[in-house]
C-alpha cells in the first residue's frame, strides 16, 4: 500500500510478544501477539468472541472506563433498540429467552456485560489512541496510545488493526447564530436523561430523527411543552400530536428562539439531538480505506477490510446486524492467515 502517512523506523519496537521492554522511547513499548481492536463497544466485543472462537489472540483497548460507554454513559433512560432482538444479537450468543422484542437499554447493556463475560474479553480500559499509522519498514501497525487513568503513553505493534470506535464516537454540534448569548440550558443528546429534570418548560429538541422524536415524547410525558425542529419535509412520518413541530432555527437571541418563517418562541432548555460521526480521521494516518469523513469508503457489505491488515467493524449504516456480519468476517480472515502462519 502506498501511504502518504508513514512511520519511518521500527527501531524501538524489537519487544517479546505481549510485554513491554525497556528502551530509548518514552512510551511503554509493546508487541502484539495478534490483532489489535480499538473500540470495546458492540462491535469491538463481537470481533474478540469470534476471535476467541477461533482461538485467535489479540488485545482489545478501550478510551473510557468501561465497555460500551455510549450506551452505559451517553443514552436517555427510556431508549430501547429500535428493530427486533433478533436483529441485534451479537455472534456466538442470543439474548435470554425472557427480554421482550425490543429490549431496554437497561437490558442490552446487562446482554453486553454477560457477553463479555462469557467470551472473557477483558478491554484495556482507560486508554485513548493518539495516532496510528502503518510503518512500511517493518510492516506492522504503530498504534500510540495514552491512559487517562495516570497519562502514561504506550505504542503497540500489530500485524493486525481492527478500528471499532463506529459510527458514533463524537457527537455533532451544530453552530447557531446568537446561541452564546442564549442564556438557557443547551445540551446535546447524548447527556439528556429524563423529562423529569424540564416539567413545565418550554424545551426545542433540534433534529427530527429517531432520539429527536424519542426525546420529545419524553419531554411531553413528563409534563414538558417540547417543540421539534424539523427543517425539511416529514411527509412519510407520523408525528404524535403532542409534539410542537417548528421549523429551521434563524438565531437565538436571549431566551428566545427566532426561525426562518418568522416565528419566535420563548424557549427555557435546548437539546442537539443532532447526531454523532466517526473520530477515526483524528487518530488513524490513513487515507486509502478511510474517506475524509471517517467511514470506510466502499459501502457495506465490503466496508470490512483494507490493506496491510487494516479492518473496520461497524461502520454499515444498519446497526448492529451489519456489526455483527463485519466482526465475523473480520475474524475469520485474520484466523485463516493466522493458522496458516502457525
Amino acid at each position: 500500500m502506498m501511504n502518504q502517512y508513514r512511520f519511518n523506523s521500527c527501531s524501538p519496537l524489537t519487544v517479546d510478544a505481549l510485554e513491554p521492554k525497556k528502551s530509548s522511547c518514552a512510551a511503554k513499548c509493546i508487541q502484539v501477539n495478534g490483532p489489535l481492536i480499538v473500540g470495546a463497544g458492540p462491535s469491538g466485543l463481537a470481533t474478540a468472541a469470534v476471535l476467541k472462537q477461533y482461538s485467535v489472540p489479540y488485545v482489545i483497548i478501550e478510551r473510557a472506563d468501561c465497555i460500551a460507554s455510549l450506551w452505559q454513559h451517553k443514552t436517555y433512560d427510556r431508549l430501547r433498540l429500535n428493530v427486533p432482538r433478533r436483529y441485534c444479537e451479537l455472534p456466538g450468543l442470543p439474548f435470554p429467552p425472557d427480554f421482550p422484542e425490543y429490549p431496554t437499554k437497561n437490558q442490552f447493556i446487562s446482554y453486553l456485560e454477560s457477553y463479555a463475560k462469557h467470551f472473557e474479553i477483558k478491554p484495556r480500559l482507560n486508554e485513548s489512541v493518539n495516532l496510528a499509522g502503518y510503518d512500511e519498514t517493518c510492516g506492522l501497525w504503530k498504534v500510540k496510545t495514552v491512559s487517562a487513568t495516570n497519562g502514561s503513553t504506550s505504542e503497540y505493534m500489530c500485524k493486525w488493526l481492527v478500528v471499532a470506535t463506529g459510527e458514533n464516537a463524537e457527537m455533532i454540534v451544530p453552530e447557531f447564530e446568537g446561541l452564546q448569548d442564549f442564556g438557557g440550558q443547551v445540551i446535546h443528546a447524548c447527556e439528556y436523561k429524563t423529562g423529569e429534570y424540564h416539567a413545565r418548560e418550554n424545551v426545542l429538541a433540534v433534529g427530527c430523527g429517531n432520539s429527536g422524536i424519542d426525546i420529545s415524547l419524553d419531554l411531553y410525558q413528563h409534563n414538558a411543552n417540547p417543540f421539534m425542529v424539523v427543517r425539511s419535509s416529514v411527509q412519510g412520518r407520523n408525528f404524535p400530536e403532542e409534539i410542537n413541530i417548528v421549523p429551521a432555527i434563524k438565531k437565538f437571541t436571549r431566551g428566545k428562539v427566532e426561525f426562518v418563517n418568522g416565528q419566535i418562541l420563548e424557549i427555557d432548555s435546548v437539546i442537539l439531538a443532532t447526531g454523532y460521526t466517526s473520530n477515526v480521521t483524528s487518530w488513524l494516518m490513513e487515507s486509502e480505506f478511510f474517506s475524509r469523513e471517517g467511514f470506510p469508503k466502499s459501502p457495506f457489505p465490503n466496508g470490512w477490510k483494507g490493506e496491510d491488515g487494516l479492518y473496520a467493524v461497524g461502520f454499515t449504516g444498519i446497526g448492529l446486524l451489519g456489526a455483527s456480519i463485519d466482526a465475523t468476517n473480520v475474524a475469520q480472515d485474520i484466523a485463516k492467515i493466522w493458522k496458516e502462519q502457525m
